[in-house]
């Protein structure tokens, strides 16, 4: 059992590294996608890094409760590999695009408003 929690709980450093582009240690992979990251995602993924410690060590690794941890990376796992990097990538191209434009727009507002007040127009 504490071998496919190891397990799960590497896959999820693999995943945070593939979908999030954070890598390093489990915790602080989880705090540099923690904006891009449901809180309840987070928290669960926080409580493995915290398990991560007790697990290696084989008279703590007895304390750990199992299933809770378990359902905790499932859930983690589950949502990573939920995450379009293609959806993600459009969106901010997107946001990019729509940023320009609303810029674009309030400068031809404003050109028309100082020429129209200065008798131009």
């Amino acid at each position: 059992m504490p071998d496919t929690l190891l397990s799960d709980i590497e896959q999820v450093q693999d995943l945070l590294k593939d979908r999030e582009q954070a890598g390093g240690d489990l915790a602080s992979a989880l705090k540099h996608a923690r904006r891009r990251l449901p809180r309840r995602i987070y928290r669960q993924g926080m409580r493995l890094a915290e398990a991560q410690h007790l697990l290696a060590h084989p008279k703590l690794r007895l304390t750990v409760e199992h299933d809770p941890l378990q359902r905790a990376a499932r859930e983690v796992i589950k949502h990573l590999k939920s995450i379009d990097l293609a959806d993600r990538r459009r969106g901010r191209l997107l946001d990019i695009v729509a940023t320009i434009a609303f810029s674009l727009i309030v400068v031809a507002i404003l050109l028309v408003v100082v020429l129209r007040w200065r008798g131009f127009v």
